[in-house]
């Protein structure tokens, strides 16, 4: 099985002075969770997709996002040939689906991914399609004071396991893009069933009853009243133990350290909480919360 360090430095020659992200980005597809980049044009959201995805061997689609986008454009459609009705498959039906742009979508066709993203499966007329597995969203938006963009509703951002964003590069990386034409996607270091056998190695790691409290404690704190709109899902506290195993996967250890959940933490809880007043940033409520 290929080190995941050896993943991690082959992308990080095509997405420059971003080690931080990429590793949250590929423990994120380990946690068999859905990855959403939030970020200002020309950052290098795309090219991370495309890097991820060619470096894992992966079968990879992407989607522009626009406001006359349909479902049938992402999904596939059901056309009539030779006297019965032929299923097409849409771009979905690939690894990794490059959701681009998301947020210019209309809130209908937004809503196509949902049970993909949770299931794993289509179901059009009256028929379920299974996807490929490994099977991994995603999506990028652009700031929501941009031109043309809708905010995703709550039910969508839960199904994003994590949320990063990219940043402007540093001094040094910076000059290393400016000499750069045309970015070469890396040579495929894995394959689909390396993949997958690195996610069932993943979720072997084990997780000690006290780390399942504190996370479930951190949980509880997010859901007092005049904190936040809404506190944290059960959902979330699976994502969240979930991308710890991940975490400690890349560390190859075979168990979870409170360190891990930190880590990961506001990657987790950023996008799916919103100050009731003051804002409160996620790793606030990691110094509020006691450890094990």
């Amino acid at each position: 099985m290929i080190a995941p360090a050896a993943l991690i430095e082959a992308v990080g020659q095509v997405v420059l002075g971003k080690e931080t992200q990429i590793r949250l980005a590929l423990a994120c597809l380990l946690a068999r969770g859905h990855l959403l980049i939030e970020d200002v044009p020309g950052i290098g959201k795309t090219t991370l997709a495309k890097a991820l995805a060619a470096v894992l061997g992966l079968e990879f689609a992407r989607v522009q996002f626009t406001n006359d986008l349909l479902p049938g454009d992402i999904l596939g459609a059901s056309i009539f040939e030779n006297g019965r009705f032929v299923f097409h498959p849409g771009p979905i039906f690939h690894h990794v689906l490059l959701a681009d742009e998301i947020n210019r979508g209309t809130p209908r066709t937004q809503s196509a991914l949902l049970e993909a993203m949770e299931e794993r499966q289509v179901s059009l007329d009256g028929t379920t399609y299974p996807l490929p597995e490994p099977f991994f969203v995603l999506a990028t938006q652009n700031a929501q004071d941009l031109v043309g963009t809708a905010p995703l509703p709550e039910s969508q951002l839960d199904r994003f396991l994590v949320r990063l964003h990219l940043g402007y590069p540093d001094p040094k990386a910076e000059l290393a893009v400016l000499v750069q034409t045309t970015p070469q996607l890396p040579a495929p270091l894995a394959c689909p069933e390396d993949v997958l056998a690195m996610q069932t190695a993943t979720a072997r790691r084990t997780v000690s009853p006290a780390l399942l409290a504190y996370v479930q404690a951190l949980l509880a704190w997010t859901r007092e009243p005049g904190r936040f709109v809404l506190g944290l899902s059960p959902r979330a506290g699976q994502g969240l133990v979930r991308l710890a195993k991940a975490w400690a996967y890349l560390d190859d250890r075979d168990y979870v350290i409170p360190e891990d959940i930190q880590a990961i933490f506001p990657a987790v809880a950023g996008h799916r909480l919103r100050a009731v007043s003051t804002p409160i940033h996620p790793t606030a409520i990691l110094h509020e919360v006691p450890l094990p």
